[in-house]
């Protein structure tokens, strides 16, 4: 995954489905409208792995309306819950090797200072193994005798994330790693000789480096070209080593790097972008990803001969994780599509049998009821192809005109992808048709296509947008006097720009905890991304520097007279990427221009919103704008 697509902010409910065109074109009919509430209890649920047995999987859902543990057992799908939070989002992250007890996540109202802890299911009781105030923490992986965990911490120097072993005993840290060269260390082989280092260049150009904590030396295996390089796994020997890289391409391939000559191979390659590649526990397979316009292409191989095994049909689905079981013969699935929430499939390799164990999707929706997203393009101001994923309301037609609104995703270098959106399919259901531009500058396009919003922002990206509304205007079925614009993060930085610089395009604007001030948000970044910080300045500007003028000139908020369209805001009160300052200052504006604004701020949520309450709110609160303001009046 390119870092630029993560750093400004990832819109997480923006995953979205891709099917062929034919598929979408049905007749025009009245499907049945849904409360919010009802989409709302579809469940979110996520898999960490299987237990020692392998007949049990630890799993994470927001059944409750917040996300905690559960134990699912393979045999009947019975649950049962391990953690009862009502106030922090706990997520699963996997047993404690050999034994019953297992390690979950969770931070303080989305602060991002994550912590690791232990619960014990005898006795219920829970113990914070990385106490530390003020730190940022994440699993990495276990040892190879499994008596060792790694994570990542900034807990020395908030700037720089350590690598840090734990003994599953004391669960004393020790440092295996210091970051003092803002080197990013990632990938740890078994032996824990090495570990691979990635160092940020710009957002499209980064290094790839070995340390060998034998020789206490470090080797860059890296070009000096512009390509991104993404490490992966190492093989048990500590003599071969994964990595992706689109060196010398438009579009990342796998390479197999060996430790003791210095060769590089070039071992798979896609017309798509290789996203992820990991072994198995004895390396009997490895697994590939490939993101294929937006969608999921999963390879299952054998690792020795490099064939490829059966993979199950799962017909429309998007594989979004697979875990391989420690015995080597079980895949956990994680599959969803546009119109089904993800659920989990076991697979049995040897016998291959696919089991379904959840059912995720509201027992009160009908799939029938619900819009197969499909991947569609359009030519944009200067003739380039912009791709996009639309969603068609079921009862649109010429003589049933719809309203609709251009979605944005976050980043910058963000992709609307497949996957079931609940706030997506609610809206579509109650009328409005929803097209997810993946700007110039998105990821999964090419190197060329990515490289595109570089210190160009709020200008080419955002007149994609605008292209795409005008590409919505030509459909014979949409209201085209009735067409808004929507985004979170840096999407809602788009959204803000498009009222701001382009006033007479979208009717109404919905901002979820976007930008506003460039030259304040890039100067309080988070610590933790001190690593990133000088290639996030190289693409967006250097807030320090003459750059500031331009910055300043693509702010919506040193534009907000500018705004003469209604205005939804939305932002949470923990947010530490875009600061809450951003959206108090920009509704504080707009108000002066006697436009109408509407503002909801979460106290209980940083970057994104976690809590199902929250989330319910936000349609609800979206439906009912868009339906005053943006529905054409009859």
């Amino acid at each position: 995954m390119k870092k630029k697509f993560i750093i400004i902010g990832v819109f997480s409910l923006l995953i979205f489905n891709s099917c062929k065109k034919e598929e979408n074109k049905e007749e025009a009919r009245i499907s049945k409208q849904y409360a919010v509430e009802d989409f709302y209890d579809t469940k979110a649920i996520g898999a960490a792995g299987f237990n020692k047995d392998e007949t049990k999987i630890l799993i994470n859902s927001n059944v409750t309306g917040i996300a905690n543990l559960y134990e699912l057992n393979l045999a009947d799908t019975t649950s049962v819950a391990l953690t009862k939070s009502k106030t922090e989002s706990n997520y699963a992250v996997d047993y404690l090797p050999g034994s019953s007890k297992f390690i979950y996540s969770s931070d303080k109202g989305g602060n991002e200072n994550t912590h690791l802890y232990l619960m014990n299911r005898t006795d219920a009781s829970v113990k914070d193994i990385t106490p530390w105030p003020n730190s940022a923490n994440s699993f990495v992986g276990w040892s190879l005798d499994k008596k060792n965990m790694y994570i990542s911490s900034n807990k020395r120097d908030v700037k720089y994330f350590d690598i840090m072993k734990l003994d599953t005993l004391s669960w004393k840290p020790a440092i295996l790693y210091k970051n003092e060269t803002g080197l990013t260390p990632s990938v740890i082989s078994k032996t824990e000789r090495y570990i691979a280092l990635t160092k940020e260049i710009t957002t499209d150009k980064n290094e790839l480096h070995i340390y060998d904590s034998k020789t206490k030396t470090t080797k860059k295996i890296s070009s000096d070209k512009e390509a991104s390089w993404i490490p992966m796994a190492f093989e048990k020997n500590d003599s071969i080593f994964y990595y992706s890289t689109n060196d010398d391409s438009q579009f990342s391939y796998l390479v197999k790097y060996n430790l003791n000559t210095g060769k590089s191979e070039k071992i798979f390659e896609d017309k798509w972008d290789v996203n992820y590649m990991s072994l198995s526990e004895n390396e009997k397979y490895h697994i590939v990803f490939i993101n294929d316009d937006g969608k999921n292409k999963v390879i299952l191989f054998d690792h020795k001969t490099g064939k490829k095994i059966d993979f199950p049909d799962l017909k429309d689905g998007d594989v979004q994780n697979v875990i391989i079981s420690n015995s080597e013969n079980k895949l956990l699935l994680t599959v969803g599509s546009s119109t089904s929430s993800a659920n989990l499939y076991v697979y049995d390799i040897p016998t291959k049998t696919l089991k379904q164990l959840t059912s995720t999707l509201s027992k009160k929706i009908d799939q029938n009821d619900l819009v197969k997203a499909e991947v569609v393009r359009f030519k944009s101001f200067d003739g380039k192809e912009i791709p996009a994923i639309y969603y068609k309301p079921l009862q649109a037609s010429e003589n049933s005109k719809v309203p609709a609104l251009i979605w944005v995703h976050g980043g910058p270098g963000g992709q609307s992808r497949i996957g079931y959106s609940n706030s997506i399919q609610y809206l579509v259901n109650h009328g409005y048709a929803v097209l997810a531009v993946n700007n110039r500058g998105s990821n999964g396009y090419g190197k060329t296509f990515y490289k595109l919003d570089n210190k160009d922002h709020s200008n080419g990206d955002l007149k994609d947008c605008i292209w795409g509304k005008k590409w919505l205007a030509q459909q014979n079925y949409i209201d085209s006097t009735s067409i808004g614009i929507y985004g979170g993060s840096y999407g809602g930085c788009m959204v803000l720009g498009a009222l701001a610089f382009h006033p007479e395009e979208f009717k109404v604007g919905v901002n979820l905890f976007g930008v506003a001030n460039w030259i304040r948000t890039l100067k309080s970044i988070p610590p933790y991304w001190e690593a990133f910080r000088v290639a996030l300045y190289d693409e967006l500007g250097d807030p320090y520097t003459s750059d500031s003028i331009r910055l300043k000139k693509i702010s919506p908020l040193f534009n907000y007279q500018k705004i003469n369209k209604p205005l939804l805001v939305f932002q949470g009160a923990n947010d530490v990427r875009v600061l809450p300052v951003e959206s108090d200052e920009i509704v504080a504006g707009v108000k002066k221009n006697g436009v109408p604004v509407e503002y909801v701020v979460y106290p209980d949520e940083g970057h994104g919103f976690q809590k199902k309450e929250n989330q319910i709110t936000t349609s609800k609160k979206t439906l009912a704008f868009l339906d005053k303001y943006l529905k054409a009046k009859k």
